[in-house]
């Protein structure tokens, strides 16, 4: 039998001595088929849902969780999937694609702070800030869309985002805010095959751009970037899990195993009355018990 501790095999423990080659895009440890996990996922799923109705009521901790990926990685799909029992009110979810004007004339971690979640919810980030050192290290022209003051964007802007993206997920921590990050890596072959479902089924047509072609061009130097990215930023209070996602089926179970393991340790629980309170309760459900029924007058 698998271990109920699976998404421990894929949490980053040490990010200076992390590389990509360590995990398997392939990988599905310990279940053969998707119908193998189908139990294990849904109970994952229900277990997920009944930890985030406490948090809502305990309305103490706020939840991040940040997924980022190459292109066809399954991002939507594992979304869809991991929080299809949770209640809509008590999660929300944002999709960071190119910056507008306005974002570019703010700090890179501004549009994403406007979008962190309350106390009680689950915030979803499909991309994240991250994109500040994946995409824009790959392409150097969009750091210059940023028209950083002279003398700010030098060889060090990338080691420098990393120190601020350290520093603003420790006083999000401490400020109570829990953060999981995902890293869904796929394979360059799965992706190819992805992209052509893509291209072969009209109804998927419109996930498809020819700029990710171009994307995919730049594998070596994205693969670099989020060994790099990962290597820096892997920390207890925001650590990193690296997900097999060639198989979705099997992506989605690691993904909710990690939240479903990182919720049972802030341990959330529905608010506890007063005794003043629970008298006044008492009395209500008296005087509700004690109402006469139709037809009893």
């Amino acid at each position: 039998m698998p271990s109920p501790d699976l998404a421990k095999a894929f949490r980053v423990k040490d990010g200076s001595r992390f590389r990509l080659k360590q995990v398997d895009p392939a990988a599905t440890t310990g279940f053969k088929s998707k119908e193998h996990a189908a139990q294990a996922l849904q109970r994952g799923v229900e277990r997920l849902a009944a930890l985030q109705e406490r948090l809502y009521a305990d309305d103490h901790w706020a939840f991040l969780v940040i997924f980022q990926a190459m292109d066809a990685a399954g991002k939507d799909s594992t979304i869809k999937h991991v929080m299809s029992g949770v209640n809509p009110q008590g999660c929300q979810v944002f999709a960071f694609k190119a910056p507008s004007a306005e974002e570019l004339d703010h700090d890179f971690l501004w549009r994403t702070t406007k979008c962190l979640p309350e106390r009680g919810r689950i915030g979803i980030f499909n991309r994240s800030y991250y994109e500040e050192t994946l995409v824009v290290r790959v392409h150097p022209e969009l750091l210059v869309k940023q028209r950083l003051p002279e003398g700010l964007a030098t060889p060090r802007v990338w080691a420098e985002r990393y120190e601020d993206i350290n520093a603003y997920e420790r006083h999000l921590s401490r400020n109570g805010t829990r953060i999981v990050k995902f890293f869904l890596h796929v394979s360059r072959e799965e992706q190819r095959q992805r992209f052509l479902a893509r291209l072969k089924d009209p109804a998927k047509n419109w996930k498809f751009s020819v700029a990710d072609l171009g994307e995919r061009d730049r594998w070596g130097d994205y693969m670099a970037a989020y060994e790099d990215m990962i290597q820096a930023t892997a920390t207890d209070h925001a650590p990193w899990y690296v997900v097999p996602a060639d198989h979705k089926w099997f992506t989605r179970l690691v993904v909710v195993e990690a939240i479903v393991a990182t919720l049972e340790r802030l341990d959330p629980s529905f608010p506890k009355l007063p005794p003043g309170e629970r008298r006044a309760l008492e009395t209500a459900r008296a005087t509700l018990e004690g109402e006469e029924k139709p037809g009893e007058a």
